[in-house]
């Protein structure tokens, strides 16, 4: 089964939903703002992708509300910080595997990879 990580409110996430629900994929959806992720799924998630900055989304309207201050000299320790704070940052939908692998956003490779 996969876990589908996201926002209620995101299109991408609500098309990604849609999809499996049409392609009857099993999954469940976990809305990150009710129930943040660990700083150890976060940091596994980071390293999974190639590093935290395939982790947060850094054009979305919550990046672009941080202070500069935030936003300036990020390393992983204070990319997963912020993530953790604010996590609307997590690139949506990720979608976690059972074998544990993720991939973030519903590009069309993704799809095909899991509407098979």
């Amino acid at each position: 089964m996969l876990t589908v990580y996201g926002l209620t409110t995101c299109s991408t996430v609500k098309k990604a939903l849609a999809a499996l629900a049409a392609g009857k994929v099993p999954h469940r959806f976990h809305d990150v703002r009710a129930e943040t992720p660990t700083r150890a799924q976060l940091e596994g998630w980071a390293r999974q992708l190639g590093g935290w900055e395939k982790l947060l989304n850094r054009g979305s309207f919550t990046w672009r509300g941080l202070p500069e201050a935030e936003r300036q000299g990020l390393t992983e320790a204070k990319a997963i910080a912020l993530a953790l704070k604010h996590p609307a940052l997590i690139r949506r939908p990720l979608i976690e595997r059972e074998d544990g692998t993720v991939t973030t956003g519903f590009a069309r490779k993704v799809q095909e990879e899991l509407l098979k």
